[in-house]
């Protein structure tokens, strides 16, 4: 079976970010998929603004670059006031800019979230792939992944201490790498 490189975006950047922990834990078992997960870091994007499209900041050109050089991308979501983070929504406008140069055009992507909520990432994954749909980004729809956090549920390190979750996230990214494989391949 094809290994497929697959970039992840934390849409947080807090340092205690429980999504950074899923991102973890996804990183861990993705090998059991056949995914080979790497961190794209957001966190140093400048805002995006339309002044800069004719020099794209380094910062904005090496994000733009690690998109388009993945087979993938996971987005790795919390939910900030019912929506997207707007560090995450900054970081696709990015990429989707300037006009004709759009990073996610025909990229496959998957959405996954945690919470302390009840209502897990719900809202803000709705958004979202209204944002990715628009940007021609073919998303994995089912399963979708949205994860209640417990006490000791996903360790700092991304260790996964429930069996159940641990399963599910692995047939969660075995879906990935169907979806990846289904879209990067040709239509005969």
């Amino acid at each position: 079976m094809t290994t497929y490189k697959i970039g992840v975006i934390v849409g947080s950047i807090s340092s205690t970010s429980i999504n950074r922990r899923l991102a973890n834990a996804l990183t861990k078992l993705a090998p059991q998929a056949d995914l080979e997960l790497t961190e794209i870091p957001i966190a140093a994007l400048p805002f995006y603004s339309a002044d800069n499209d004719a020099a794209i900041p380094a910062e904005a050109a090496e994000f733009k670059a690690s998109i388009e050089s993945a087979d993938g991308v996971i987005i790795v979501t919390p939910e900030y006031n019912r929506s997207v983070p707007g560090v995450l929504k900054n970081a696709l406008d990015t990429a989707s800019r300037p006009w004709g140069d759009n990073s996610f055009a025909g990229k496959p992507s998957a959405v996954i979230g945690i919470s302390i909520g009840p209502i897990r990432t719900a809202v803000a994954q709705q958004h979202l792939r209204s944002i990715l749909s628009f940007l021609a980004s073919p998303e994995l729809a089912q399963p979708e992944g949205y994860l209640q956090l417990t006490d000791g549920l996903i360790d700092e390190d991304g260790t996964v201490n429930d069996e159940s979750t641990a399963e599910f996230l692995v047939s969660w990214l075995k879906a990935v790498h169907t979806h990846v494989a289904k879209t990067l391949s040709p239509v005969s």
